[in-house]
């Protein structure tokens, strides 16, 4: 039996947070949708628009998944999508975005803290666990003082707009490696080695 896996964007709904540095998570599967050559359409049992089929050919059945929520209410979404299509915790992915990693690094792991990130904190009480798989795209820390939830409603600045496409392809490639290769051997290559 092949397992379907269930990959979440997080962000917020509406084209007044689309550029935001916290729908990271969202413009990731935007990309994952363009390889698959396929877009998104509603779903009838869950608040989030989905999208299902394989992220390369001959691999596993993948449903790629926008709340229509926002970010702090991920929950709801995620866990209906889970239910709905039969997937284990252990095969769910929440692409998202961290402030505790450089912008325009990728860093995967399975379960952990959220961070204070509450669209994680929402999507491990609506799961029962935190124990789901995780890729981080790091957006970096806000500057002097500015509050973190000010920082992550905001749009990347110029220079960062420059970087965003090769943090989107390599938060894609680390998707498509993580459901491939397994978590361990996607780290490897998407982690620097430690010195």
């Amino acid at each position: 039996m092949t397992e379907t896996w269930l990959i979440v964007g997080l962000g917020n709904p509406g084209p007044e947070y689309s550029g935001n540095r916290h729908n990271v998570g969202q413009m990731v599967l935007d990309e994952l949708a363009s390889r698959m050559g396929a877009r998104f359409a509603a779903h009838k049992g869950a608040r989030a628009v989905v999208l299902e089929g394989r992220l390369w050919v001959g691999g596993p059945r993948a449903v790629l998944a926008k709340p229509l929520t926002y970010m702090n209410v991920s929950g709801g979404p995620t866990s209906s999508l889970a239910k709905y299509y039969g997937v284990d915790p252990a095969h769910v992915v929440a692409v998202h975005d961290e402030l505790d990693i450089p912008f325009n690094t990728v860093r995967l792991k399975l379960g952990g803290g959220e961070g204070g990130h509450n669209g994680l904190r929402d999507i491990s009480k609506a799961l029962g666990t935190k124990d789901y798989l995780r890729v981080r795209a790091g957006v970096g820390r806000p500057p002097g003082r500015m509050d973190a939830a000010d920082f992550v409603l905001r749009d990347f600045s110029a220079a960062e707009k420059k970087d965003l496409p090769f943090l989107l392809d390599e938060s894609a490639d680390a998707v498509e490696a993580l459901v491939r290769d397994g978590l361990a051997a996607a780290q490897q290559k998407f982690h620097p080695a430690k010195a």
